[in-house]
């Protein structure tokens, strides 16, 4: 279950609503400062894990292309510094972090296959990404049958907790549960007691539809219409006079770059966002296509996104390698993840993917707390246990290589079609199987 503790400002329909809850190129760089989850399954940790070459290779498989771009610069980035601080505090098993990217595209092409099949040759040890949770179902098998680790900054899908991984598959961003409750608790708190849902088809739009849905009409609302539609249909209008037809309160909009069209539709047929309330999730709130349509289309537009607020001075070092970036979604994600597998190997003083697995929840959970490689580095010189707590939050994986404890923000668009960095509320929750 879910335990929800709001940061900010408390809704009022919170402790009503959270029964429960008491609780989202091709183009290759080597050796440079460079988006669900199982930990290491019993058979995985018992089988002897093979050894590593001695340079930890790290492999990115992040958006460059496709619906889900506008995600790759923040996730790029994050690697980027963290393998800059890790490689200035003297690398791992004394040699220099290599590392090498490459494009995830979108499920409408097979660009996540070749990268990796290219990422694989250049023996990466661990590689991070998707972004998408459906591209990470596509690959899933073929970067774990490897023996690798796949890292996530951002798949959300609650499929991965139970999916089989060969215990090999983590993230650092929390299922769509979390994200689902806590959307669902606003849109009642906000007063809506008739809601429609409008998610594409597909293991993440159909996850957190479920989720939104199940915690609305338990707070007392009724989902009049859902509908799960296919991303690439060219035209919206018939899903969206079937929800105009129900009258809601609220529109819940639940896909990615797409929900561009489905705005225009919703305007289109009268529903716009100063008349029927729209909520949006992490993967199409940053859709850069917003700031082309007519001022204030979005004004007052709600929408929630994992992660803690980026701390000004992360945000100050990711500018050290990302001088023109704007957008943090999942930068911290991708920075964290990038410094557990450094820190996974070194303490188990190798860098096969089976090794760094296998101490991957150790170095995120009960010993001695710190915030930086460089600070967990040395403790793990000096044979203290340790406890990374990230830029995105404390992490702590669980069982099944989720992390245990994760955080929503809820934001709000202005008349510019943009929202600001700084959520309305950030809201911590302890996910417990």
């Amino acid at each position: 279950m879910i335990r929800i503790a709001p940061a900010g400002r408390v809704l009022a329909v919170a402790a009503a609503a959270s029964l429960a809850l008491t609780a989202c190129g091709s183009g290759d760089t080597a050796a440079q400062q460079t988006t669900g989850s199982a930990a290491p399954s019993t058979a995985a940790s018992s089988a002897p894990p093979a050894k590593g070459d001695g340079t930890l290779t790290l492999g990115t498989v992040l958006p460059q292309t496709g619906s889900l771009a506008f995600l790759g610069p923040p996730e790029f980035a994050g690697v980027d510094l963290a393998v800059k601080e890790i490689n200035d505090a003297g690398g791992v098993l004394g040699k220099p972090v290599a590392k090498y990217d490459a494009d995830s595209g979108d499920t409408t092409t097979n660009i996540a296959s070749q990268s990796v099949d290219k990422l694989l040759a250049q023996k990466a040890d661990a590689i991070i990404g998707a972004a998408s949770s459906s591209v990470s179902e596509s690959i899933i098998d073929k970067i774990t049958g490897a023996g690798v680790v796949q890292f996530s900054p951002a798949n959300t899908s609650d499929t991965f907790t139970t999916i089989q991984d060969n215990g090999l598959y983590f993230r650092t961003a929390p299922p769509d549960k979390l994200q689902g409750r806590v959307l669902g608790d606003v849109v009642v708190a906000d007063g809506n007691d008739t809601v429609a849902i409008m998610a594409m088809q597909d293991s993440y739009g159909s996850g957190l539809a479920d989720q939104v849905k199940a915690t609305a009409e338990a707070a007392g609302a009724t989902v009049v219409e859902r509908v799960d539609y296919d991303p690439k249909a060219a035209d919206f209008s018939a899903d969206i006079a079937k929800i105009k037809a129900k009258n809601p309160k609220a529109v819940v909009l639940i896909g990615f770059e797409e929900t561009a069209k489905v705005i225009a539709e919703l305007v289109k047929q009268g529903m716009p966002a100063d008349k029927v309330k729209w909520y949006m999730v992490d993967g199409n709130m940053s859709n850069t296509n917003y700031v082309k349509m007519p001022k204030g289309t979005l004004t007052g537009v709600k929408g929630t996104t994992p992660g803690a607020e980026a701390p000004e001075e992360f945000r100050k070092r990711l500018a050290e390698v990302a001088p023109d970036l704007d957008d943090y979604t999942y930068s911290a994600e991708a920075y964290d993840a990038a410094n557990l597998i450094a820190l996974a190997a070194e303490a188990a003083k190798d860098d096969s993917g089976r090794s760094i697995a296998s101490k991957l929840a150790d170095v995120s959970k009960g010993g001695e707390k710190c915030k930086t490689f460089k600070e967990c580095v040395d403790l793990l010189k000096a044979g203290t246990d340790i406890d990374y707590d990230g830029v995105s939050g404390p992490v702590e994986f669980d069982a099944a290589g989720d992390p245990a404890v994760a955080t929503i923000g809820v934001y709000q668009y202005g008349e510019d079609n943009t929202f600001p960095s700084k959520a309305l509320e950030y809201r911590t929750g302890n996910i417990e199987g």
